[in-house]
């Protein structure tokens, strides 16, 4: 009966090549680091595979000397349209810095953050403004802090800037809007970067 009255979700991936300075550092930190995993030989644990794995993840977002990000450029150009109907979007990602880098092209959609670094005295204040103010159109929050107790079933758009390495945290974070009394389907945007470890 509950799953009949909730209204769908709709998952679109969106699939983006690297800029060109991201996909630069992206192959240098990958070959050298294949090469640094190969000389460690018998040392090799798995913690060395993860601290790559979680450098090439973090390339994806934004590469890290330039601030170059093609899902910064995507998700601009969605909050765009998000924006002009009046809508509003949470978005997700692993990391606080992220965020952090992705605040000055948010800003011009009234952005508020929820994660880690912000205190929790003031976080129910946030979850107010972005629901009551109509001109804050997008929360950026972190899978930590936003994937349980919150619920912002008024928001229509959920983008997962990168992707959490257990799909149930992700479906948990998805579930913010996806709740009974949503207002209508949720679209959920899964940014993924063509040939890279993200693939």
């Amino acid at each position: 009966m509950v799953m009949n009255d909730m209204p769908p979700k709709l998952f679109r991936d969106a699939e983006l090549d690297l800029t060109p300075e991201q996909w630069a550092t992206y192959e240098s930190a990958e070959s050298d680091g294949v090469i640094q995993l190969e000389e460690l030989d018998q040392a090799l644990t798995i913690h060395h595979v993860f601290e790559l794995v979680l450098r090439l993840k973090q390339i994806c977002n934004f590469d890290p000397a330039t601030g170059s990000s093609a899902k910064l450029e995507r998700l601009v150009a969605d909050m765009e349209e998000v924006a002009a109907s009046g809508k509003k979007a949470i978005v997700f990602s692993q990391w606080v810095d992220s965020i952090e880098k992705m605040r000055p092209s948010m800003q011009r959609f009234g952005c508020t953050e929820y994660h880690g670094r912000i205190p929790h005295r003031k976080r129910e204040g946030l979850i107010d403004q972005f629901k009551n103010d109509p001109n804050c159109h997008v929360i950026m929050m972190s899978y930590g802090a936003g994937s349980v107790g919150l619920n912002l079933q008024f928001c229509e758009y959920v983008f997962l800037f990168d992707r959490w390495w257990n799909p149930a945290i992700e479906d948990q974070a998805i579930n913010r809007a996806h709740r009974i009394g949503a207002a209508g389907a949720v679209t959920v945007t899964r940014m993924l970067a063509l040939n890279t470890i993200e693939q």
